[in-house]
């Protein structure tokens, strides 16, 4: 049987791994960063409504250019950020916010071209940096995930990259970013700053988005998703804003069509019911807090989060605590710094599994 070293792949992506989280059948996933809760009655009859609606004309290409779809984002957007005053024109849209952040390094990175992010950040960044064929530069975040401005800016001033890339909420770290230190980034910055906001809705409040920034500033990109608090993982629907000239760079490299009438559809009609998907944002919020309030009293290290999930530690062998979790149905992510691992915010039930289990598995740890 013909091997993969058999092939005449690339040098570049010999001996590298393909991404991806652990999918396994168990009573507790609580290691993708899900909303664990589905979409009501109501809104599965409405998108299977929707589908229903384009199913008949399947035989037909999509609107290639997503149009309603976009104008449907920017009006969220505008509600989400008051004030932000953005159109459909400043919006673009692709499957999932990995899509958008390949489509954005193949317009603005490439061959000869720079990368830079914060680690430890979405491990996905410096691996869409290097399938572009664009090189990947770590500055490193600080010991608490923080990132202190002067020391971003001396970053971006000597490695002077095409594109950096800023996380807030971070992932894995669930830290959020103060608009100063992007602002800094932005001023230091030759080429594009690319602002990963997939968690922007779990943010505590007070917390502002990157978005307030986009008015002046026409090298900003900010990412958003409908993978997580929307609930709709499975629509796989990412979008940015940025200003039109950025969208105009994208159709360079898009590929056509590349949205089907179902994605469009569905996503269009869960923007409708915005109100309900996001109904469980609140007490996925206060589950967080209080799973951290909790690791705390443990005695666990745990990193401030504005997202939903949460980074604690730490363990001298994180893979006995992870596999000891999973022996007991209860499946969390090995990820980020050595000797952390990372939970997701689940229901209460499953939340009150995640503490039975992680006790039992650090106390067998021992």
């Amino acid at each position: 049987m013909t091997s993969l070293s058999d092939l005449p792949i690339r040098d570049d992506l010999r001996g590298r791994e393909p991404y991806g989280a652990p999918q396994l059948d168990v009573p507790v996933a609580l290691n993708t960063n899900e909303n664990p809760y589905p979409p009501s009655e109501p809104l599965v009859k409405a998108l299977g409504d929707a589908v229903m609606d384009v199913a008949g004309s399947l035989n037909r290409y999509p609107d290639r250019d997503a149009v309603a779809l976009r104008d449907g984002l920017a009006a969220f957007l505008n509600s989400d950020t008051p004030g932000v005053g953005l159109t459909g024109r400043q919006v673009w849209a692709a499957n999932g916010s990995n899509e958008i952040i390949q489509q954005i390094l193949q317009a603005f990175g490439g061959h000869g071209r720079t990368a830079l992010g914060f680690e430890p950040s979405y491990s996905m960044h410096p691996i869409i940096t290097g399938v572009t064929g664009t090189r990947w530069v770590n500055a490193f975040r600080d010991e608490d995930f923080g990132l202190e401005h002067e020391a971003a800016v001396r970053a971006v001033r000597e490695h002077r990259p095409d594109v950096v890339f800023l996380t807030s909420p971070n992932n894995p770290t669930g830290t959020a970013l103060p608009l100063a230190a992007i602002e800094a980034v932005l001023e230091a910055a030759p080429g594009m700053v690319v602002v990963d906001e997939a968690y922007a809705e779990f943010r505590r409040e007070g917390t502002p988005s990157a978005l307030t920034l986009l008015d002046g500033h026409p090298r900003l990109i900010v990412t958003r998703t409908m993978s997580k608090a929307f609930a709709m993982a499975g629509t796989r629907l990412g979008y940015l804003a940025a200003d039109p000239a950025v969208i105009d760079a994208l159709l360079l490299v898009r590929l056509p069509y590349h949205l089907s009438a179902v994605t469009q559809a569905v996503a269009r009609t869960a923007l409708a019911h915005a109100d309900d998907l996001l109904g469980s944002v609140d007490a996925l919020r206060r589950e967080r807090d209080e799973i951290v309030e909790w690791l705390r009293a443990e005695g666990f290290r745990v990193a401030d989060s504005d997202a939903n999930f949460v980074l604690f530690g730490t363990f001298p062998d994180r893979r006995r605590v992870w596999q000891g979790m999973l022996d007991l149905g209860v499946l969390i992510r090995e990820v980020g710094p050595p000797e952390w691992l990372r939970v997701s915010v689940g229901t209460p039930a499953e939340m009150d599994a995640f503490k039975n289990a992680l006790r039992t598995a650090t106390k067998e740890s021992k």
